[in-house]
């Protein structure tokens, strides 16, 4: 992982669930990351729900995308 690069996690299945309800959407309408993509942690599949961690000033924002 590179310095600059954002940090990579993939969620627990109940983790996952929790945060659809919360956000109110369904797996198919998250954005999309690729399976091939460097960044992404060792043992993913396809349909695993990745949280990236961006850094902004002091703050730290969470993007979530699904593996295709």
């Amino acid at each position: 992982m590179h310095v600059l690069q954002p940090k990579h996690s993939k969620l627990k299945a109940e983790d996952a669930k929790k945060l659809l309800q919360e956000l109110n959407v369904s797996l198919a309408q998250l954005p999309k990351i690729t399976a091939e993509d460097p960044a992404l942690p060792k043992d993913c599949v396809t349909g695993d729900v990745i949280k990236i961690e961006r850094k902004f000033n002091d703050k730290t924002v969470n993007y979530y995308r699904v593996i295709i």
